[in-house]
């Protein structure tokens, strides 16, 4: 899982780019907090052969899962 929230672009993109990099497992969470973050982070995954599904919580955060 990895928490996001309160970051202002690029620093979420930058934290997944890193989990990748890594070797992150077929499916990744991602905790965010703005919408710049959840365009950007998208992009980012479906060009890597993501599959993002995006889930609105309260208080206008956001839930993203990654699957390979």
């Amino acid at each position: 899982m990895i928490d996001a929230r309160g970051l202002a672009c690029p620093m979420p993109v930058v934290m997944v780019q890193k989990a990748v990099k890594d070797g992150a497992p077929a499916t990744v969470e991602v905790l965010v907090d703005n919408q710049c973050a959840v365009e950007n982070i998208t992009r980012y995954a479906s060009n890597q052969g993501y599959r993002v599904s995006v889930q609105e919580q309260e208080n206008e955060e956001f839930a993203l899962t990654l699957t390979k």
